[in-house]
């Protein structure tokens, strides 16, 4: 049966998807993708996979795609960051029987894809990308998909778009920021950028960035002209988002740890999420906020996430009539509500940094303090410099490591081959030779084998003679005792 394109794969395999959850590094996990089907979602993706560790490594396979087979989670679509086409073909071919789809990720903006050389920062390499997606729609048996970026140009944004459906993209989704806007930075994406794709391309489109509710959901489609509507950090603060209910928190972080029973993930996922789901509660509760970074097992977050609804139950027991909910939120801190991200001079304010320069800095910028100043760095960093009072964090201070030849990580300093550890292994077992930089002494320990060999054939060829000659002793002396 030949693979459906376009507005039929959209229509038929996808059953018409208008409300999607994001795919989201340790976040979108089968756990949650079930708890957000149960409350509205139509699609999900799988968290994002790294192909060249996919293809090499069968345990990454089997954690991350292969154990997650669930009839409930259909239809999804598996993810991967890459930078070279075969590699990325390689390893779809070996994910597309547990996929409806592949999506090539073209939109991580964060500072690990700019050092892999993957997501957002191949968006200037158009002839790669075309290669890329060339072979896979040639040799997958599932369509191909991509998540992009916008330029600031909306026309080369265009472009962009209509070069990847020329490819063979079968479906994209527009996230309406640049590769700039991130963190602190983010702003308000660009739906303007997106209609202008979504009227430019004959493929569905999914939009992709300011999505806090299901109003925002209904405005965009209707703004936009997109086939369905995205949600990241939307969907992990309310999951219920796309039923366009406000849940109570307890509720969906109850009903999330169940399912996580039934299907296990690891245990920093499942703190990630509760550290969202009761984000606000947990601005008024410090003390719990710790325990639940500190807690490591499940039943001790099952503790604590009980122990936060007694509180909050506590807190509506004693609620004074008309009281209404603090700092500014929209609904009480234990309601699933969306949190708005503060901007730079907010951030500083909560940190409370002045308005200098230095104060105005996102969290990224604060990274790169050249002073060292501990005010000015995260709560992991000042623990490593009270460690180690001499530590700088300055990235210049950092050694830059060369790359392996084969798979771009740091290669060995003293390597022969010019690669990273994994790769000089393969390449000195298959060509029998030393790297002494690595420890790997292949050639040097055949060669003494042979030697031992060698020495082995001397020894017995001696005893051997001396058997031989006794026994020609022995049979004169029993010759003589017969002619006597």
């Amino acid at each position: 049966m030949p693979k459906l394109r376009g507005e039929a794969f959209w229509r038929e395999t996808l059953r018409s998807a208008h409300y999607v959850v994001a795919p989201m590094v340790d976040q979108s996990e089968l756990a949650w993708r079930l708890l957000s089907r149960r409350h509205g979602a139509q699609l999900c993706y799988t968290p994002m996979l790294h192909a060249q560790v996919f293809l090499r490594d069968a345990n990454y396979r089997r954690e991350n795609l292969y154990g997650e087979a669930c009839p409930q989670d259909r239809p999804p679509i598996g993810q991967f960051c890459a930078n070279d086409p075969e590699v990325f073909v390689q390893a779809a071919l070996l994910a597309q029987d547990y996929c409806d789809a592949i999506d090539l990720n073209l939109g991580c903006p964060q500072m690990i894809a700019k050092r892999g050389h993957y997501g957002a920062f191949l968006q200037e390499e158009w002839d790669l990308l075309q290669r890329m997606i060339l072979l896979a729609n040639e040799k997958l048996s599932v369509p191909i998909t991509c998540k992009i970026r916008v330029f600031p140009d909306i026309d080369k944004t265009v472009k962009y778009a209509q070069m990847l459906e020329k490819a063979g993209c079968q479906l994209l989704t527009v996230h309406g920021r640049t590769k700039e806007q991130k963190g602190p930075l983010a702003g308000v994406a660009s739906w303007e950028h997106i209609q202008a794709v979504r009227k430019a391309v004959n493929i569905p489109v999914f939009a992709n960035g300011n999505i806090q509710c299901l109003s925002d959901v209904e405005e965009c489609i209707r703004k936009t002209g997109v086939h369905g509507v995205m949600s990241a950090e939307g969907n992990l603060h309310n999951p219920a988002l796309f039923e366009g209910r406000n849940p109570l928190v307890w509720e969906m972080a109850e009903e999330y740890l169940e399912i996580v029973r039934k299907y296990p993930c690891p245990l920093s996922y499942v703190r990630a999420h509760l550290f969202k789901l009761w984000h606000h509660t947990l601005q008024v509760y410090q003390q719990l906020r710790e325990e639940l970074a500190k807690v490591k097992t499940l039943e001790g977050i099952v503790d604590v996430n009980r122990e936060l609804k007694l509180r909050c139950q506590e807190e509506i027991a004693n609620q004074k009539e008309g009281e209404k909910p603090k700092e500014g939120l929209p609904f009480f801190h234990w309601i699933c509500q969306p949190y708005i991200r503060p901007g730079p001079k907010e951030r500083c304010r909560e940190n409370g940094d002045s308005g200098t320069e230095k104060g105005v800095r996102g969290k990224r910028a604060l990274e790169e303090e050249e002073d060292g100043n501990s005010e000015l760095l995260s709560k992991n960093k000042q623990k490593k410099k009270l460690r180690n009072p001499n530590k700088s964090f300055d990235p210049s201070l950092k050694p830059k490591y060369a790359k392996c030849d084969q798979c771009g990580n740091p290669k060995g300093n003293k390597c022969v081959f010019n690669m990273c550890r994994g790769c000089c292994k393969k390449r000195a077992f298959k060509e029998t030779a030393d790297c002494p930089g690595h420890g790997l002494l292949f050639k040097t320990k055949y060669e003494k084998s042979l030697s031992w060999q060698h020495s082995q054939r001397g020894i017995q060829t001696p005893e051997i003679s001396k058997r031989g000659d006794a026994e020609v002793g022995e049979t004169a002396v029993l010759k003589e005792a017969g002619d006597s």
